[in-house]
């Protein structure tokens, strides 16, 4: 969007009362319908949060109605031009990032432990001798269905691959499902049926779990919560970001973009020249076959949300590393580069299922990689980048196939949020 480059560029210098009057009675409607829908005519809600509050009219609407109102947005330009007396109420910034900050700073602390890990997939946590990986994940996929997946099966191996991310052996699960009123039964059996058979194929045991029901309108169909448990192999060293040398390869283990393209075609039911499939895959067979020929794994990373660059982002930050990829060796379908490119979507951002990030010596990258595409889920593995240098801060720099470089940064929100 313009707006944020040349804030006047966007936003109307000002609004007639005709105008004003007609986005009162539009929130007017929209407080009906959601007063009907979710909390039922005559009861308010106390508090109210607009993400991309923008101009502040809907907050100040609210407010007038007796709620109180707190926004967010990239700037605060639009309030201050049309409602002042709401810049108080709101808070500058990305969600995103707002959102790691709150991990970092009030949950990480409140919940402190000696096996707590905040910049990994998983904590490693002791039982006498031996060492556990331990997870959990949350899943709010929308729409529940889609080409190559649905809810249950991300559900399954999202948490088996986080163990694996940890060099782990996948081997018991938690299932919590959260089920709107109103869920046809057929669709929940089939997610379940899904899931049952997922684990199987992972050689998985789904082995406790819980249920709630919400009333309409309070969720979309069904959200789903996995916990898992991982063995973790005697005298591996921890697999974790902090492992990362200078010099280290970066391996991928596969092509990129199909799950988010596959998620936004049947959100939005585009109608694609080809069948984008999900790539949501167990993970955990490629780990295992590279860890029993000796390969030492420093760092593994699944690319799930926020793709490619924000997983590497996130390693460089934790690390306190450069990274330099090449983008011509990263694999990706023609088909996939083509839709996104005519979407808008930068593949580097756009989330995965069913590949990894390897950081490893770079001695062993020609061994790790062959092993990888001999695995049957590995054939499009790729050599991409390497770590170049110390840090403070991180950087990912991304060499284009004009021999350019770019600076990768994080996402300034979410390009397709709830995957």
């Amino acid at each position: 969007s313009t707006y944020y480059q040349n804030p006047h560029g966007t936003y109307q210098e000002s609004y007639t009362t005709d105008e004003l009057e007609q986005l009162r009675q539009k929130f007017a409607l929209r407080l009906l319908m959601v007063g009907e829908e979710i909390f039922g005519y005559g009861k308010q809600m106390p508090t109210l949060l607009d993400v991309g509050c923008g101009e502040g009219w809907f907050l100040q609407y609210m407010q007038n109605e007796g709620f109180e109102v707190s926004g967010l947005d990239f700037s605060k330009f639009g309030v201050e031009k049309h409602n002042p007396k709401l810049i108080p109420n709101v808070t500058q910034g990305d969600i995103q990032l707002l959102m790691q900050q709150l991990i970092e700073t009030l949950i990480g602390p409140i919940f402190k432990s000696p096996h707590q890990e905040l910049s990994h997939d998983s904590a490693r946590v002791p039982l006498g001798q031996e060492q556990l990986a331990f997870t959990t994940d949350s899943f709010v996929v929308k729409p529940l269905f889609f080409d190559g997946g649905d809810i249950g099966k991300i559900a399954v191996l999202g948490t088996v691959n986080d163990l694996a991310m940890a060099g782990a052996q996948p081997l018991y699960l938690s299932v919590g499902l959260i089920i709107e009123e109103g869920l046809p039964l057929k669709d929940l059996e089939r997610i379940l049926v899904s899931m049952a058979t997922t684990a199987e194929a992972a050689g998985v045991q789904l082995v406790t779990g819980d249920t709630k029901v919400v009333e309409r309108g309070s969720g979309d169909g069904l959200y789903i919560n996995t916990s898992g448990i991982g063995s973790l192999r005697a005298g591996i060293a921890p697999i974790h970001p902090k492992a990362i040398a200078l010099g280290d390869a970066i391996l991928i283990s596969g092509d990129i973009g199909r799950h988010g393209l596959a998620i936004l075609a049947a959100r939005e039911d585009l109608k694609l020249d080809t069948d984008i499939q999900s790539d949501c895959r167990d993970l955990s067979g490629m780990v295992k076959a590279l860890l029993d020929a000796g390969i030492a794994i420093h760092c593994l990373r699944d690319l799930t949300r926020g793709g490619l660059a924000s997983a590497l982002i996130e390693i460089a930050e934790t690390a306190e590393v450069q990274i330099v990829i090449e983008e011509t060796e990263i694999p990706l379908q023609p088909e996939v580069e083509e839709a996104l490119e005519l979407l808008g979507f930068d593949p580097l951002f756009v989330a995965n299922e069913g590949c990894f990030a390897l950081f490893l010596e770079a001695e062993e990258a020609s061994r790790a990689l062959e092993i990888l595409k001999r695995h049957p889920e590995g054939v499009d593995a790729r050599l991409i980048g390497s770590v170049t240098g110390s840090k403070a801060q991180g950087q990912v720099l991304a060499r284009t196939a004009f021999g350019t470089e770019r600076l990768l940064t994080r996402l300034s929100g979410e390009q397709l949020p709830r995957i």
